[in-house]
């Protein structure tokens, strides 16, 4: 299959390392999956679901100490250390080779090693990078399968070159102690060791298409982001298109997927997903801001996916889906996760595979549950997500969870500006993920955990860019978690959020007015679209409030966090939140 001098070496040296039994090249054809899934049903790694209700659907169940990213594990392995910055784990490159190679020495004696070449985007096209992973794991080729383009045709559009991601992944023995995913950046290269978790092992995922693409994309004057991206359809068949970068449990993939609401819907508009993670960024040759969703699947989190919140996503898991740590609804073979309906199965297994009672109170599936899908099986896939030189972006929006101080949108006064707002992006805790309430995690274009160098480069990276997009997209900032003094949301949420999308399109084609306030253009209250929403037009006005007591605060925080970021957090950002201050003292 393979006449690359390059890749051959390397496979070569690799199987030297971890001695399998066999090497089995993935070429992509179905031919192949399906005897790789009959190899894996065998031996219990997967399990057949109920092929009437959920064809093409199998269940695995993880490691039970194994079952989400381990971030503390997770380093960038640069010579420089500052070059990696204080946000990331850092570790010699010789010293962590060293470490991983006695980790790796025989870690697949008695298996199978499967060489998987994979792209991230469209074979062929300006924005495709190309990847060849070597794992021990049947579950990863199958995921992998779905999540990037695998195959022959990869290996025909490397030829013989040696520009590929090497990645190197082996279970070896699950032990939690010795679990390593470390990225080395100026070797092009990712070893992922003892996880056999999504996250950890997929390499074409966080690994790949965030931390080591976000360095290339420096290196090349590109952008890796951690960005859904989506097109609005107006009536008259016009489709503008919006990235946006969110922290977690911040309604990411609902936004993606999102189902316009009526008084929209009736005239015409639609929505489209281009993709719901990841985005890569070009400038065009037209001067605008070109985006690519690198992936081929959605890997997306369970618990809470149903016909209210995510329609979209729950459609697009009814086929050719592979389901991680979710219940098994033994009476009709099927799966469930907390959140899917009011209905938990009577005679079940969890995501232990320990027989389960839902009266009993104990999680039948586990809170990072996952389902791996194809993105074609999505209903509203855009005609678009194919198309090799991508979409153009209108707008850019950050956003994140706050209680009290960021309003319900606003746009950023310059690209410059913009970037600031990104990089200060911050949620605040819920009780349900630590403990402690309202503490503000900082999370810089929701990328502080896939940057794969220093966070003031990245920061940096964006403003250079800045420089080079003649017709940049306009940048804001949304906040659908905004609470009232009962701590109730007062924005609805979910696809009424849309209403915010259209004046932010609006403000673009420079169809909308806005007050300028210190942090940026706010909407005035009359011109967002608030039509049979049980709202009124003073609950608009409390949701775009700025309390400049509460945002003299916020600069204390984002002096604190630049600090930690380190000394290359680049003057332009100090000069942003300087005039920030100065605006909300006057």
């Amino acid at each position: 299959m393979n006449k690359n001098s390059h890749v051959n070496k390397w496979v070569e040296e690799m199987a030297a390392l971890t001695q399998p039994d066999k090497i089995v090249w993935i070429d992509g054809s179905e031919e192949q999956a399906e005897a790789l899934r009959q190899e894996a049903m065998s031996t219990g790694e997967i399990i057949k679901l109920n092929q009437d209700l959920l064809p093409g659907c199998y269940l695995h169940r993880t490691a039970i100490n194994d079952v989400a990213r381990v971030e503390h594990r997770t380093f960038i392995c640069t010579t420089k250390k500052e070059d990696a910055g204080n946000i990331n784990n850092w570790m010699a490159p010789k010293e962590c080779y060293a470490k991983l190679e006695k980790l790796f020495r025989g870690s697949m004696k008695g298996r199978t090693m499967y060489v998987i070449p994979y792209s991230m985007g469209i074979v062929g096209s300006e924005f495709a990078k190309y990847g060849i992973e070597l794992t021990d794991s049947i579950y990863v080729v199958l995921n992998m399968l779905i999540m990037t383009r695998v195959g022959t045709s990869v290996m025909e559009a490397l030829g013989d070159s040696d520009d590929y991601v090497k990645g190197l992944h082996s279970k070896a023995d699950l032990d939690e102690e010795n679990r390593y995913i470390c990225h080395f950046p100026e070797d092009n290269a990712i070893w992922s060791v003892n996880s056999g978790y999504g996250g950890n092992v997929l390499l074409g995922k966080k690994c790949f298409a965030l931390r080591i693409a976000s360095y290339i994309g420096r290196k090349e004057g590109w952008m890796a982001e951690h960005m859904l991206i989506l097109g609005i359809e107006y009536p008259n068949g016009e489709i503008k298109y919006i990235s946006a970068a969110f922290p977690s449990a911040c309604g990411k993939t609902n936004l993606a997927m999102l189902i316009p609401p009526e008084v929209y819907a009736n005239k015409g508009y639609k929505v489209w997903c281009v993709g719901d993670d990841i985005a890569w960024l070009r400038v065009g040759k037209d001067g605008r801001l070109w985006a690519m969703n690198p992936e081929n699947g959605f890997f997306g989190v369970a618990p809470g996916t149903n016909e209210k919140s995510n329609p979209n996503a729950l459609a697009t898991t009814m086929k050719d889906t592979i389901f991680t740590n979710v219940v098994h609804n033994l009476d009709n073979n099927t799966v469930w996760w907390e959140g899917l309906d009011k209905n938990p199965p009577k005679n079940a297994i969890n995501w232990k595979g320990e027989k389960w009672d839902h009266a009993d109170g104990s999680k039948g599936a586990h809170p990072n549950s996952r389902f791996t899908a194809k993105a074609i099986n999505c209903p509203c896939i855009s005609s678009e997500f194919e198309n090799p030189a991508g979409v153009p972006i209108t707008a850019i929006i950050f956003g994140g969870r706050r209680a009290k101080t960021a309003p319900l949108v606003y746009q950023s006064t310059s690209w410059q500006h913009g970037v600031f707002v990104g990089s200060v992006m911050a949620s605040e805790t819920t009780a349900a993920a630590t403990g402690a309430v309202g503490v503000v995690r900082r999370d810089p274009m929701a990328m502080l955990p896939f940057a794969g160098y220093d966070m003031g480069d990245y920061f940096a990276h964006w403003l250079k860019m800045g420089e080079k997009i003649t017709n940049p997209p306009k940048i804001f900032n949304v906040n659908w978690f905004r609470l009232n003094d009962e701590g109730q949301f007062i924005w609805p949420g979910f696809g009424e959020n849309m209403r915010v999308l259209m004046w932010i399109l609006d403000r673009c084609d420079g169809k909308a007015d806005a007050v300028n306030t210190p942090i940026g253009y706010l909407p005035k209250a009359e011109d967002l679209n608030i039509e049979g929403l049980d709202i009124s037009l003073g609950t608009i006005k409390e949701l775009l409030n700025v309390d400049k007591d509460l945002w003299l605060e916020e600069c204390k925080g984002i002096r604190e966090f630049y600090a930690h970021v380190g000394s290359r957090v680049p003057k332009a950002l100090y000069d942003e939140l300087d005039a920030l201050e100065a605006r909300l003292s006057k």
